[in-house]
């Protein structure tokens, strides 16, 4: 596994672009308008691992996960279950792969992802 991005929800959109971009030195990556469901920009800097901030209607602002991306996201869970871990949600189809979670001992939300 390694560290592909860690994932921002945010209240203003622009404004955490204008900030990672203007003054921490990011580049847009890419963007994708999720429609009422909210906005997602991923932002690129040195190295492989982004960052990913999303505006949506539902979840507060603040660090929401911090995503790894996986070869065989079955294996992977089956993998981690059996050394005790806490699979938050199974493997699900999304636009860009297969995506799960599970939660580390403190709480925090480790999104594995599977990219097609």
């Amino acid at each position: 596994m390694k560290v592909k991005y860690a994932t921002m929800i945010v209240k203003d959109m622009d404004e955490s672009i204008k900030f990672y971009t203007e003054v921490m030195g990011f580049e847009i990556d890419s963007q994708y308008d999720l429609g009422s469901a909210g906005a997602i920009t991923l932002l690129k800097g040195e190295g492989d691992a982004m960052i990913e901030i999303i505006k949506n209607p539902v979840d507060e602002p603040g660090l929401f996960s911090i995503g790894m991306d996986v070869e065989d996201i079955n294996t992977t869970v089956e993998e981690l279950k059996s050394k005790g871990a806490k699979i938050t949600m199974e493997p699900m189809q999304i636009t860009v792969g297969t995506l799960a979670f599970l939660e580390d001992p403190n709480g925090v939300r480790i999104a594995l992802i599977e990219h097609h």
